[in-house]
C-alpha cells in the first residue's frame, strides 16, 4: 500500500505533510481540556474562586476554537490530498491498461477492469483520507492521553497496561480472519458488475426472448452471493465494537472504583479522577477510530492487491527498434515495394493464447506481395481474424513469424507498425461524441473535404448529410442510434481516411447489403491504390476478385488460389461458391 502512495502522491505532498500539522494542533488542544477541568474542579470549586473558574473555561473556549481551526484545516488538506491521489492513480491504471494486448485484456474481464478503476481506487482514496485523519489523530490521541494520565495518576495508569494488549490482540485477530472473505467480496462485486453489464448490452436480446425473468434470477443470484459474503465479512468487523465498548466500561468501572478507594483516603483529587476517566474515554474512542480505520484498511489492502495485478502486470507485445534488427538495411517505411504497398509474409505461423491451451493457428506459410489483394474464407472459429491480428500485433504469434516490409513485425515501434495499416473489425464500435469526432479517429488534422469523399467512398456521406448537423450530429455510447450496416459504414470510413499501406477488412460489410457493399469494394479499390489489401468475407462474391483467395479450415489453410483455381481444386470452396452464387457457377469446372 505505502508502494502506491509514495509512487501516486505526486505534488498532493504537500497537503499530505499539512494536514497531520493541523491535526496535531487539534489533538493538543483537545489533550488540554481534561487538565483545565480538573483544575477548575479542584482548585476553583473547591476554594470557590469564581474568578479563576471564569479565567479557566476562557481558556477552555479558546483552545476549543483553535482545535476547530486545526480540525477544518486537516479537513480541508487531506480530502485535496485524497483526490489528488486517486486521480493520479486511476490515470496510471487506465494508461497502463492502455498498453495491454488482447492477450493482458483477455486475462483481466471487463467488468474486472471497471470494478478496479471505480471501486477499488475510491477505497485507495478514502482510506488515503482517513489515515490522514484518524489515523494521525488516533495515535497522537493515545499516546498524548496515556502521558497525561500517567501524570495525573501513575497507579491508575496501570488500568491502561492490562486494557490496551486486549484491544490490539482482539483486533489483530479478528482483521486476520477477514481479509480473506473481502478479498471474496471484491470478486463477488467484479460479478455483479458483469452481469448487469452483460443484461444492459444485450437488452434487445433479453427482451426479444422474453427473459426478464431468467435475468433476474441471474442477478438475484449474483446479488445474494455479495450479501452473504459481506456479511460474513463484515460480520468478523462488527465484533470488534462489542469488544472495544466492554473493554472501555470495565476500564471506566475500575478507574471509579479504584480511584473512588483513593479520593476516600485523601491520595488523590476528585478533579483528578474526572480527568482520568476524560483521558480513559479519549484513548479508547481512539483505539475505536483504529478499528475503524482498520476495518478500511482491511478492503483498502484486497483493493491494493488488485491494482496492483493490473499494474504489475507487463504486456507480452513490447516495442522493437529498427536499430535491433538483424537486418541492416534502411527502414522499408521510406520505399515501399509497388509505390504504396508492403509485402507480408508468415512464416511457419503458430498461434495458442496461452501454454498448452489448443492451437488457433496451425503452421500457417503466406506470401503476399504489396499492392495485391488477398481474401480469406473459412467457417466461424477456423482463426480468420486471430490471422491478420497477428500483423498489426494485436497478439504475436507463438511460433514462427510474420513479417511486414521484409522485417519481423516484433522489430517495430508499435505506432509505427500500427500507423501503416488501417483495420476494420467485425464489431464496429464507435465513440459517444459527433460523427466528425469519430471520423477524426482515422486523421486528426482531417479537412472536410477529405471527411467527405472518406464518407462518400464509404457509402455513409447520404445518410449523414440527412442527419440533423450532419457531421456535428450526436453519436450515442457505442453507436446505438445508427443500424448495424450504418456502423459499419463509418467504421469504413473513419480507416479509409487514414489511407494506410496495408488496409485489413474483417468481415466489416456483413451488415450491408451485396449492391452497397460492392460499391464499398469498388472505392477502396480505387480510392487505396497500391495498398495491400486484405478481405475476411463469408461472402464470396466480396472476395472472388481477389489476387488470392485463402481457404481456412480449423487453423490451417487448406487451400489457395484464385477463384477459378479454387472452384477447381478446392471441395470446400467450390460448395460454398455454389451455395451462394448458383450452380451456374460450376458450369465450367470440369
Amino acid at each position: 500500500m505505502m508502494k502506491l502512495i509514495k509512487q501516486f502522491m505526486g505534488g498532493s505532498w504537500l497537503w499530505a505533510i499539512a494536514a497531520p500539522l493541523f491535526m496535531l494542533l487539534e489533538v493538543m488542544m483537545d489533550l488540554m481540556q481534561p487538565a483545565l477541568m480538573a483544575e477548575i474542579i479542584d482548585i476553583g470549586v473547591a476554594r470557590g474562586d469564581v474568578a479563576f473558574i471564569f479565567a479557566t473555561g476562557g481558556r477552555m473556549l479558546l483552545y476549543a476554537l483553535i482545535g476547530v481551526i486545526g480540525g477544518l484545516g486537516c479537513v480541508v488538506t487531506s480530502c485535496t490530498a485524497a483526490v489528488g491521489f486517486a486521480s493520479r492513480l486511476r490515470q496510471q491504471v487506465f494508461s497502463h491498461i492502455q498498453t495491454f494486448s488482447f492477450g493482458e485484456l483477455d486475462k483481466f474481464q471487463t467488468s474486472s477492469l471497471i470494478t478496479r478503476l471505480t471501486n477499488d481506487v475510491t477505497q485507495m482514496q478514502q482510506i488515503v483520507m482517513l489515515a490522514l485523519r484518524l489515523m494521525v489523530r488516533s495515535p497522537l490521541i493515545c499516546v498524548g492521553g496515556i502521558i497525561m494520565a500517567y501524570r495525573l495518576s501513575p497507579a491508575l495508569s496501570m488500568i491502561l497496561a492490562v486494557a490496551a494488549p486486549v484491544l490490539l490482540g482482539g483486533t489483530y485477530f479478528l482483521i486476520k480472519r477477514a481479509m480473506p472473505l473481502f478479498m471474496k467480496m471484491q470478486t463477488k462485486v467484479d460479478r455483479i458488475n458483469e452481469v448487469m453489464r452483460e443484461n444492459l448490452l444485450g437488452a434487445k436480446v433479453v427482451k426479444s426472448f422474453v427473459s426478464q425473468g431468467h435475468e433476474k434470477r441471474r442477478f438475484g443470484g449474483a446479488n445474494r452471493d455479495l450479501m452473504e459474503w459481506s456479511a460474513k465479512a463484515m460480520g468478523n468487523m462488527v465484533l470488534l465494537f462489542p469488544l472495544v465498548n466492554l473493554v472501555m466500561n470495565l476500564s471506566v468501572v475500575t478507574a471509579l472504583w479504584f480511584g473512588g478507594s483513593m479520593a476516600i483516603a485523601g491520595s488523590l483529587e476528585t478533579g483528578k479522577i474526572m480527568a482520568f476517566i476524560n483521558y480513559l474515554i479519549q484513548i479508547m474512542s481512539s483505539m475505536m477510530m483504529v478499528i475503524m480505520v482498520s476495518m478500511g484498511f482491511t478492503r483498502a489492502q484486497v483493493a491494493v492487491q488488485r491494482l496492483n495485478e493490473v499494474l504489475d502486470t507487463e504486456s507480452g507485445i513490447k516495442d522493437g527498434s529498427f536499430e535491433a534488427a538483424e537486418d541492416p538495411a534502411e527502414d522499408p517505411a521510406e520505399d515501399p515495394a509497388d509505390g504504396g504497398g508492403y509485402d507480408i509474409v508468415f512464416e511457419d505461423v503458430c498461434f495458442r493464447h496461452e501454454q498448452g491451451g489448443e492451437w488457433i493457428l496451425k503452421h500457417i506459410n503466406i506470401e503476399i506481395k504489396a499492392g495485391r489483394t488477398v481474401g480469406i474464407i473459412g467457417a466461424t472459429g477456423s482463426g480468420k481474424s486471430t490471422l491478420v491480428s497477428l500483423i498489426p500485433r494485436l497478439y504475436d504469434a507463438t511460433q514462427g513469424r510474420v513479417c511486414v516490409g521484409g522485417r519481423d513485425v516484433r522489430q517495430y515501434p508499435l505506432a509505427d507498425l500500427r500507423n501503416k495499416i488501417g483495420m476494420v473489425l467485425q464489431e464496429s464500435i464507435l465513440f459517444a461524441g459527433s460523427l466528425e469526432e469519430n471520423l477524426r479517429y482515422g486523421k486528426d488534422d482531417a479537412t472536410r473535404e477529405e471527411l467527405e469523399a472518406a464518407a462518400r467512398d464509404a457509402q455513409a456521406l447520404d445518410f449523414i448529410l440527412e442527419k440533423e448537423g450532419a457531421f456535428a450530429a450526436r453519436v450515442e455510447q457505442r453507436g446505438r442510434n445508427f443500424s448495424g450496416g450504418q456502423k459499419q459504414r463509418l467504421s469504413i470510413a473513419r480507416t479509409l481516411l487514414r489511407r494506410p499501406q496495408i488496409l485489413i477488412l474483417d468481415d466489416a460489410a456483413s451488415a450491408v447489403d451485396t449492391v452497397t457493399e460492392a460499391k464499398i469494394r469498388q472505392a477502396i479499390l480505387r480510392r487505396m491504390g497500391s495498398c495491400t489489401l486484405i478481405i475476411i468475407a463469408q461472402r464470396v462474391a466480396a472476395i472472388k476478385d481477389a489476387d488470392l483467395i485463402l481457404v481456412l479450415n480449423d487453423g490451417a489453410i487448406e487451400a489457395r488460389g484464385t477463384h477459378e483455381e479454387l472452384l477447381m481444386s478446392s471441395e470446400t470452396y467450390r460448395h460454398v461458391a455454389a451455395a451462394q452464387l448458383g450452380e451456374e457457377v460450376l458450369s465450367h469446372v470440369c
